[in-house]
């Protein structure tokens, strides 16, 4: 890894595996032609949601025999959420990464920040590999801050003590120095007077900012953004943004889930277009938003600008 390179990530892959329990018509053959991997899962191996329930047999499709028999199995499909990803971000840079819902982004995102476990493949931060088994998962997501597209924020905490808590938890900071970085952390997101506000109080756009101070009270080295946006009305998504654009201004590296366009012109050094857990094309804004390569990037585009 270059000392300009803060994230690398390496042909990161990403597996979910889908059971589905269904009748087998008699005859019936085991696989299909969807390309999709599937195949009847042996009983042992079977998750307990799956299991016929008490009173029913695999074989009897009643609780009392009096239905016509019936031949109950539990397939398993593989469904690729990450297939093969491989990207740099530089030290500063901010990265937009669209697609349509379903295309690998968030699970990209939760895979850097550790909620998800990859498949194959590997990512690192700062030159340090995150993705190894021996690596300290909290240590991970003290230096990797991550915004949702819901607010998750503490419904009995005040805004400063939504923020102030990590500190003192995690990092073992004192209340009082936590509650002074709070509530200049409040400042910075444009919420001073909201200290004592409770999330009921407030509204979803400073929801939403309180949210980010919160991220930044770890003093993060890398923001992830999940869609902040998606959630909220029209004109509070401005105040959302403009905090954004102060952070990219301030040389935070970002990795941002978004279709908002204009923060994508004011903001990101590159744009990645994603679909079917792959990256189908990446490049400047303006180069990939005017005039796409790709023939997918294209139909995508076209719905959305």
């Amino acid at each position: 890894m270059s000392n300009k390179e803060k994230i690398r990530i390496e042909n990161a892959t990403k597996v979910f595996r889908v059971y589905k329990r269904e009748e087998e018509p008699e005859g019936a053959p085991v696989n299909n032609d969807s390309g999709q991997t599937r195949g009847k899962v042996p009983r042992g191996k079977i998750p307990r949601g799956l299991l016929p329930r008490r009173g029913m047999s695999s074989s009897t499709g009643g609780m009392f025999g009096k239905e016509r028999e019936k031949k109950l199995s539990v397939t398993q499909s593989t469904l690729y959420a990450l297939r093969n990803v491989s990207m740099e971000v530089d030290a500063g840079e901010v990265v937009l990464i669209i697609g349509p819902s379903g295309s690998g982004k968030s699970t990209l995102l939760r895979c850097i920040n550790r909620l998800e476990d990859l498949t194959g493949g590997a990512i690192w931060i700062d030159g340090k590999c995150v993705t190894e088994e021996k690596t300290d998962i909290r240590q991970v997501r003290e230096e990797v801050g991550m915004v949702f597209q819901s607010f998750n924020l503490f419904p009995h905490l005040s805004a400063i003590q939504n923020i102030a808590l990590s500190p003192v938890v995690v990092r073992g900071m004192s209340k009082k120095e936590a509650n002074r970085n709070a509530r200049a952390l409040l400042d910075r997101v444009g919420l001073g007077d909201k200290e004592h506000s409770y999330p009921a109080q407030l509204s979803g756009g400073q929801q939403q900012r309180v949210a980010i101070a919160r991220a930044l009270a770890m003093d993060p080295h890398v923001m992830l953004f999940d869609e902040p946006t998606s959630a909220l009305d029209p004109e509070m998504i401005k105040e959302v943004l403009d905090v954004m654009l102060g952070l990219a201004e301030d040389g935070m590296t970002m990795l941002v889930v978004s279709h908002e366009m204009g923060f994508a012109r004011a903001a990101a050094r590159r744009v990645i277009f994603m679909d079917e857990g792959e990256i189908i094309e990446q490049g400047d804004p303006a180069k990939l938003f005017n005039n796409p390569d790709e023939e997918r990037t294209q139909r995508f585009l076209r719905h959305i600008l």
